[in-house]
């Protein structure tokens, strides 16, 4: 019951998040039948280009043997005949794995997991096993496998045709391997269109049911949100202590300033200028209400000069720290910076004076 209400809460498409994690665990969706239509699909290709040949030959060997039982050792000729027929049959079988290993590969996206290949011993319980004999999957799986069954009987039996078989015994040795050669095919062929068939059927069958074993759950998503982002806490917490370090670092560049821009009490943005090293002059500090009173006051304690302009204030504030200053707001900036340095050199001549 807790299986059904588990699966009950799980409405939501999985996360490609949740997707990745599955085929790293080797969880990802095969086709039997589309992987047994290509096994057959292979064999036939290889036998249909080997086997005129191979056949040929094999059927020399036996013609040989046959015509020489008297006066042949039977357990060269036995050696003979395996030879001969292993020969026929590598191809074949050659064909068959290769294609097998093609379409495993396809549908797994390429993935190879060595981890696969251990034994699992838990599959040897014998309550585990009677589970899974039991299981709906298992029920599905034999409905599957007698319905493969009929249909494959029933598309063999109507390309099966008797009486041209019947005709063909009557025929020379070679004239009886080219007509058994195109009834074979005739049989792989109507084997190869059920194998088609049902390969599609299950291929979809298959991935529509991975997905729906993979839903999630809204709390499984709101889990995986969160470990994705982050705690919020504990982003809070770098997010402070981030501005905490770049407070103390705009802090500590204000005695450099060659001048502060106020609001003059919710904006201070502090400027440094040396002419001939930069361009334009530099944003080095600024804050808003409490950071832009602490910046005043730094200034205040070294000596640097602070000048009212609020609009300037306000449009220097929307830039970062270490930007210097767009052209849009040199004339207004060279002004204060003029007003400051005029300041100072009347200051400078009092003090001479």
């Amino acid at each position: 019951m807790a299986e059904e209400g588990d699966a009950a809460d799980r409405t939501e498409a999985a996360t490609p998040r949740r997707l990745e994690r599955a085929r790293e665990e080797g969880n990802v969706p095969l086709s039997k039948e589309a992987v047994g239509f290509a096994s057959l699909a292979g064999a036939t290709l290889a036998a249909s280009i080997a086997l005129p040949s191979l056949g040929g030959e094999l059927l020399r060997v036996l013609r040989g043997v046959l015509s020489g039982a008297h006066a042949l050792d039977p357990f060269l000729a036995l050696q003979e005949v395996l030879r001969g027929g292993l020969l026929a049959a590598l191809p074949v079988a050659a064909g068959a794995l290769l294609a097998a290993a093609g379409a495993t590969l396809l549908q797994t996206g390429f993935l190879v997991r060595g981890a696969a290949l251990a034994p699992d011993f838990n599959r040897l319980n014998p309550m585990a096993a009677l589970k899974r004999l039991l299981s709906l999957d298992s029920v599905m799986e034999l409905g599957r496998t007698l319905l493969k069954l009929v249909l494959l009987g029933t598309a063999l039996w109507r390309a099966l045709d008797l009486v041209a078989l019947q005709q063909a015994l009557h025929r020379p040795v070679g004239g009886l391997l080219a007509e058994v050669g195109r009834h074979a095919l005739r049989l792989m062929t109507a084997a190869l269109v059920v194998y088609a068939l049902l390969g599609t059927a299950d291929l979809v069958w298959v991935r529509l049911r991975h997905m729906r074993r993979l839903r999630m759950s809204r709390e499984e998503m709101r889990d995986e949100a969160r470990d994705s982002d982050g705690d919020p806490q504990v982003k809070g917490r770098q997010r402070q202590i981030r501005m905490q370090r770049a407070r103390r670092r705009m802090l500590a560049a204000v005695p450099t300033a060659s001048v502060v821009i106020t609001n003059p009490t919710h904006y201070a943005v502090a400027l440094a200028y040396e002419p001939g090293a930069s361009a334009a002059p530099k944003v080095v500090a600024k804050g808003m209400d409490s950071l832009a009173l602490r910046i005043r006051e730094v200034a205040a304690q070294h000596g640097v000069p602070i000048v009212e302009n609020p609009p300037l204030a306000r449009a220097l504030h929307r830039l970062e720290p270490d930007t210097e200053v767009p052209p849009e707001h040199w004339q207004a900036v060279a002004e204060v910076i003029s007003y400051v340095y005029s300041l100072q050199g009347r200051q400078v001549a009092r003090a001479d004076g």
